[in-house]
Order: C-alpha cells, then sequence, then structure tokens
C-alpha cells in the first residue's frame, strides 16, 4: 500500500510517499480503506520529534482518517465490512490502509462525505469539549475564540453558536471574514495594536465568560484581561510556539476557572465523554447547525504541499488528504 513513512526524525518538506506493508488489525481491531485524512498542525511537530508523543520508528503520521471498514477482529462487536467510519488516531493516518481499535471509531453521519469526515474528530471533539465541557457555556453567554479562522476555531464558533451565546472571534486579516460566516457575531483583529481595548469594548466591560484560548503568548494574556467575574479560560494549544505564565492573581481575584483540553488521551481516560460529544455533534450536523469548513484538499503525494500550508499559518478551515 502507498503510505508516508518516517524512518527518522525529519522536516515536513521531506516526506514522500512510500511502499508500506499492509497492516492486520488484532482481535480489538478494524482494518480501515482510508478515503481521507485530515491535517492538523501536531502532524508538523510530530515528524520533526518535537511533539510530546514519539511514535517508534518507522511511523506515518497523520492523526484523523475517514474510511470504509475492510476487516474486522474477531472480539469486535458493533462494527461490520463496509461501515462507513471516521477516527481519532493519533498517527498513522497518511496511509491508504490503517487499523484502529474499535472504539476510537465514530460513524459518518448521512451525507456527510469523506473529505469533511476527515476534518471532524479533532477540530470537533476538541471543540465540543472546549466550549461545552470544560467550558461549560450556557445560553446567553459571551465566548471568545482565538485563532477562530482555523480548524478548532471555526468548529468552536459554530459550536458556541448552537447552544446559544454571543461568540467574539479573534483573528487576522481577511480571515476575519471566514469567522463571521461560521457565526461569530463581532470578530477583532488580534494583530492590530488595540485589539485589547476593542476586545473589552465587545465584552462591555464586563468580560466574557468562556474564552476558548488557542494560541498562547501575548494573545492569552490580553485575553485574560477581559474575563468575567466567574468566568473560564479553557487552554487548547500553543500556536504561537509561547508557552504563557499565568497571573494567578487574575484567577484569584475574579473567581475564574482556568481548564485545559488535550483530546486526544479523552478515549483512554474518559471514553463515556468522547462518545457523548460525538452523540450531540452528530446531532448538530444532522441539523445543519455545524459543518465542516474544508479549505483545500491535496493528494496523498502531496504531503509536503499540505503541511507547508499548516506551519505557515496560511490556512483557513481544514487541509485533507485524499488517497
Amino acid at each position: 500500500m502507498r503510505a508516508v513513512v518516517v524512518e527518522a526524525f525529519t522536516e515536513p518538506s521531506n516526506l514522500r510517499v512510500s511502499d508500506a506493508p499492509e497492516p492486520e488489525p488484532s482481535d480489538s481491531e478494524v482494518l480501515i480503506d482510508v478515503r481521507a485524512a485530515g491535517c492538523n498542525f501536531f502532524d508538523t511537530l510530530i515528524v520533526q520529534g518535537k511533539y510530546q508523543e514519539k511514535p517508534p520508528f518507522p511511523f506515518s503520521p497523520g492523526g484523523e482518517i475517514a474510511g470504509v471498514v475492510q476487516k474486522v477482529g474477531a472480539r469486535v462487536v458493533g462494527v461490520t465490512a463496509g461501515d462507513r467510519v471516521m477516527a481519532y488516531l493519533g498517527h498513522g493516518g497518511f496511509a491508504e490502509k490503517v487499523v484502529a481499535e474499535a472504539d476510537a471509531l465514530v460513524a459518518i453521519p448521512e451525507g456527510m462525505r469523506f473529505e469533511e469526515a476527515a476534518g471532524f474528530p479533532i477540530v470537533y471533539g476538541t471543540a465540543y469539549a472546549s466550549v461545552v465541557q470544560r467550558g461549560m457555556t450556557r445560553p446567553g453567554e459571551t465566548v471568545v475564540v482565538t485563532a477562530a479562522s482555523g480548524g478548532v476555531g471555526l468548529a468552536a464558533v459554530q459550536i458556541a453558536k448552537a447552544v446559544g451565546a454571543r461568540v467574539i472571534a479573534l483573528a487576522s486579516g481577511d480571515k476575519l471574514d471566514v469567522a463571521r460566516k461560521a457565526g461569530a457575531d463581532i470578530a477583532i483583529d488580534y494583530r492590530k495594536d488595540d485589539w485589547i481595548d476593542a476586545l473589552g469594548q465587545a465584552t462591555n466591560g464586563r468580560g466574557a465568560d468562556v474564552i476558548v484560548e488557542n494560541v498562547g503568548g501575548d494573545v492569552f494574556d490580553g485575553c485574560s484581561k477581559h474575563v468575567a467575574w466567574g468566568g473560564r479560560i479553557v487552554v487548547v494549544g500553543f500556536a504561537s510556539g509561547k508557552i504563557p505564565e499565568v497571573r494567578l492573581n487574575r484567577v484569584l481575584l475574579k473567581h475564574i476557572s482556568l481548564v485545559g483540553v488535550h483530546w486526544g488521551p479523552s478515549r483512554r481516560h474518559a471514553l463515556e465523554t468522547v462518545r457523548t460529544a460525538f452523540r450531540e455533534l452528530t446531532k448538530l450536523y444532522r441539523e445543519g447547525k455545524i459543518a465542516p469548513m474544508i479549505w483545500k484538499t491535496f493528494p496523498l503525494e502531496q504531503v509536503s504541499e499540505a503541511l507547508a500550508l499548516l506551519g505557515g499559518r496560511q490556512s483557513v478551515g481544514k487541509i485533507v488528504l485524499t488517497m
């Protein structure tokens, strides 16, 4: 089969497609014929050895896939050959075939294309956990989403609107319009010098009830100045590359909750929480309240080009590889 194989840590620009042996599912796994794979920023890190998880060599990057079940392990129940599924893998998805644990699978809703499904498990799972499960957003509250034109950001905007929140999106340049189209009530360019003041005005001086923070660095520090009493800051990532230092006096004085979301290990630690998230996300999709925003698709052979756009912060929404 064709696959992107990493035999030593390297730059994303060096990735190429090569031949690899077809995997065989264990008794608890299924073999999936991959039709599309979502690209995520951590894919650029894992091939360089800069990610917190370092798979043994050789490995394929690619954390989320969509495809058709081809073979089912002896102890697997509830899954049959021919099922259309999506899955979060951690790695291994940039290949024509992959094995996955049965409890990692989510049925693809009717009407959802494989390309859309490949951009669903990580970003929508992360966004739902951030907005609903950890952020505990209630109707009428104000939610701020940083990096709102990225995969998780756009999903968080959609989900926050779906649960009845007022949404303020932080993005830059032309990406502000993308956030507005996803449902943001207000969009602020956080590349401008006065963005912190603009955020204060947008929250009417009261502050935001929930901040879904994807950037870190100065953006985190600026947002933390505008949290409402009893508000929640949800730490999702550090796209800026700078891990911020938290001013705990702000946490204390404003009765703030500071929580993190690390979606990947959630299946291992809180499987029922993950299942609940996808039941609700599937319902929202069927109701037309959320929809994956696929920016570009590339054939598997153009993996380097796809990850270059992702690493260069040029993407809007999801980039997907097709097999």
